[in-house]
């Protein structure tokens, strides 16, 4: 992306983690430049006291939202009003939502429908209508490690006695492991990328592998970038070739 790209950062306060706010800002910066900076959230009650703390460090805006009514709270229209406003004012070139509600699929949705960049920032149980309307998707819990999800306790299942007959269980479909999804979306991502010569350059297959699914990222398999991850695949090599003084990653198929 262009280095002038702007991007407006709005983050539902309610919604979201104030301490991986640097880590937020620094996601951000891969893209493009955060011009617009702005938290959404009652301000007055002990929940956002959180973000209080962060605001003038990273010269965020706190934009106040009451509780209308008990219960619920406005700052989800809020951020989207404030949303379709900069759109149409088109003073930048992409937005990142950070948030894990769904209630943010249809801004997404209507952002790229715009032809505008739309990014998200969630946690792992974000729901995937509103990680697909994204172009990227990154996990908290990718670029903050201490977000990770405890895992629940394995029950104890008791072994049915012997006196007991056994139930013949209905077949269930395997489920495919992490490693295999990685695999499959890998392949079919080299194979819309790969070039007549067999080859194709890793940037491309990133570009792809994001269309494909939006919070694909190399760090959920212990890699900080592509090239790497690949070097680790046994069915694949990494060819680095010269072009016009400059060294460009290429993959190809053993």
């Amino acid at each position: 992306m262009k280095s002038n790209f702007n991007i407006a950062i709005l983050i539902d306060g309610d919604n979201a983690q104030p301490k991986i706010l640097k880590e937020m800002l620094e996601e951000v910066a891969k893209y493009g430049k955060a011009t617009i900076r702005r938290i959404y959230g009652d301000w007055t009650t002990s929940q956002m006291k959180g973000w209080k703390d962060s605001l003038n460090q990273h010269s965020f805006n706190p934009i106040q939202k009451f509780a209308y009514t008990s219960g619920k709270n406005s700052t989800d229209s809020s951020l989207i009003i404030d949303a379709m406003d900069i759109l149409h004012e088109r003073n930048i070139d992409g937005f990142c939502i950070v948030s894990s509600d769904s209630d943010y699929t249809g801004l997404a949705k209507r952002i790229r429908e715009q032809g505008v960049f739309v990014m998200g920032i969630g946690r792992k149980n974000t729901p995937i209508a509103f990680i697909q309307s994204c172009e990227i998707f990154t996990f908290v819990e990718n670029i903050y490690p201490e977000e990770e999800l405890v895992p629940d306790e394995p029950k104890t299942v008791k072994k049915p006695s012997r006196k007991v007959s056994q139930v013949q269980q209905p077949k269930v479909e395997k489920v495919p492991t992490k490693e295999e999804s990685k695999n499959l979306m890998i392949d079919k991502a080299f194979d819309i990328s790969v070039d007549e010569d067999e080859l194709a350059y890793v940037s491309q297959i990133g570009t792809n592998l994001r269309r494909i699914d939006p919070s694909f990222d190399t760090r959920a398999f212990g890699f900080k970038n592509l090239t790497r991850l690949f070097e680790s695949l046994p069915n694949y090599e990494v060819v680095r070739k010269d072009f016009n003084g400059k060294m460009h990653a290429l993959i190809k198929r053993k």
